[in-house]
């Protein structure tokens, strides 16, 4: 396990950058990272400018924390999804532009692409609008992530799960990307969906080369 101080300079490095995508504008999204019985998390109203080190906060799964700093109003989704999700060492919940307009529909990405493949299963699931930084949401969102590692929040954005910080801001952006993609293809009618035998084939060949780090 990295040091303490090492986790928090990444939280910062991972939440500029991410932030330098567009995937979280002003003070919204969120990230953390498992650490010891508990997690770090970004602060509440953290933004481009004002995050540091010195600010992400040491949070109990329970919501206890230490210091004058307040832990994201999102603490108990990310906290859900380490007590549900052993493997979780990362989470990244981001408001970008194409993931909220999806979520904005209540609709799942569907399974357009082979890419959506690298989100665990033939689609993205969208589970429903709930008040943010409530239990009904974490639980919600939690169960979303049982065989995926990504699903939209409806009328809300996204949240996701990797094993370190720096693949769950790749997930982040790649569902941002397959997102866009989802709604640019929809002007021109509904697109095609890969078929069950063309699935089955690529998480079999996914499995055999890169895309398995993903699945």
């Amino acid at each position: 396990m990295s040091d303490e101080q090492t986790v928090r300079e990444e939280i910062t490095a991972c939440y500029r950058y991410s932030a330098g995508l567009g995937l979280n504008e002003l003070s919204s999204g969120n990230l953390s990272c498992r650490y010891e019985d508990g997690m770090l998390i970004s602060p509440s109203g953290a933004s481009e400018a004002n995050i540091a080190p010195e600010r992400i906060v040491r949070v109990s799964l329970d919501g206890d924390w230490e210091g004058d700093v307040k832990p994201s109003s999102e603490w108990r989704m990310h906290a859900e999804i380490y007590r549900q999700h052993e493997r979780a060492q990362a989470v990244v919940h981001t408001h970008s532009d194409h993931c909220v307009a999806l979520s904005s529909h209540n609709e799942p990405l569907p399974g357009f692409h082979y890419l959506v493949g690298s989100f665990g299963g033939d689609d993205v699931p969208c589970v429903p609008y709930s008040t943010f930084g409530t239990e009904t949401l974490a639980h919600d969102a939690a169960s979303a992530l049982k065989d995926r590692n990504a699903c939209l929040l409806g009328n809300h954005g996204m949240i996701c799960r990797a094993g370190n910080l720096k693949a769950a801001v790749e997930l982040a952006q790649r569902l941002e990307i397959m997102c866009r993609q989802y709604l640019l293809a929809r002007q021109y009618g509904e697109p095609d969906r890969l078929t069950r035998a063309q699935w089955d084939e690529f998480f079999d060949r996914a499995r055999k080369v890169s895309y398995g780090r993903y699945i």
